[in-house]
Order: structure tokens, then sequence, then C-alpha cells
């Protein structure tokens, strides 16, 4: 299999997942839609070096990925909104053994006992540990996103952030007036 040393998300991964080489090394099996290859640097350097190319970081992504869809369990990141290029994983963004996925190339999901096959745009399929229903909110959180981010961009105006009902109920009290009481 060919080795890379480096390399940038692009629109044609389906997945990504970690290993470690016979050196103990913590290295990456990248899926395309056309081919495979490994890389020798883990996903998360990997997701790193994409989003600086555009100028973030991963840090920035995931906190603005937060924002939006609020402050949910593995959140998915945005790596470049200008190519609609997002990708989620199956387990904490920590965990080595995660698999980073890209909604866009995700047909179908179905469900067999306690696992998830997913079905890709190339007709290859994927098993991953995890409950349909589970995975299928990864799934719909990252599309979401996605959608979002892709929205603000193009439009910034149409982004409108609701506060939480406890900072508008402060609001509220803070704005009211006190009763006048009438004379008698």
């Amino acid at each position: 299999m060919y080795l890379k040393k480096f390399y940038i998300i692009n629109q044609l991964m389906m997945y990504m997942v970690s290993f470690y080489d016979r050196n103990g090394k913590l290295i990456t099996l990248v899926t395309q839609a056309n081919r495979s290859f490994v890389v020798d640097k883990s996903p998360v350097e990997i997701i790193e070096d994409s989003i600086k190319c555009i100028g973030f970081d991963f840090k920035g992504a995931l906190s603005t990925a937060k924002w939006i869809l609020g402050d949910i369990h593995m959140c998915p990141v945005m790596i470049n909104p200008i190519h609609k290029i997002c990708v989620f994983p199956t387990k904490s963004a920590k965990d080595e053994y995660s698999i980073w996925l890209n909604p866009n190339h995700i047909v179908r999901t179905s469900s067999l006992y306690r696992s998830t096959y997913l079905e890709f745009t190339n007709g290859h399929t994927l098993e991953v540990p995890c409950r349909l229903a589970a995975f299928n909110t990864k799934l719909k959180n990252a599309e979401q996103l996605n959608r979002i981010t892709v929205e603000i961009g193009s439009n910034p105006t149409a982004f409108y952030f609701e506060p939480k009902k406890k900072e508008l109920s402060l609001i509220i009290t803070k704005r009211k007036e006190p009763k006048k009481k009438l004379p008698l």
C-alpha cells in the first residue's frame, strides 16, 4: 500500500481509520472514493493540517461547531466550508480508534445486531461498532453543521442565534419597570 507523509482532506475522502504500524506509531488509513492509502500521521494530525491550510485551527473549529450545534458529545468538525467538507468521529475525537467519516459520501445506513453498516457513494460498505440510532444522530449533526456553516458563509445576515430561555428571562426581568400604585 502507498505511504504518504502528508495529506490534506479533500472532497473525495470517505473515511479515515487509525492503526499502529510495526514500530508502534499511530498512522492512518485514508479511503477516498477512488483509492486507499496510508498516511504517516494520526487522523487528528491530518484534520489539524487540513484546517490550518485554510487559516484556522482544530480547537477553534471544534469550539465553533459546539457554539453552532450546542454543547453536544462527539461534535463534528468543519474542515473546509468553501468545499463543504465536514467530518465526524464515531467515538471521541481523543480516542485513537475512532473512525472519521465524511457525511457527503454516506448513502445509506442500516443495522445488524449492535453495529451500523454504511454504504458509500462508490458502493463500498463499512461496519461501524455503534448502534444505528446513535450513529444517525452523529450523521445528522454533521449534516446540520455543514448546512448552517455554508449558509452563514453565503449569507451572514441569515444566521440568528437565539439566547437560552434562562438568558432571555434575565433580559426580560431587567427591562420590566416596577408597577405604579394607583391612588385610591
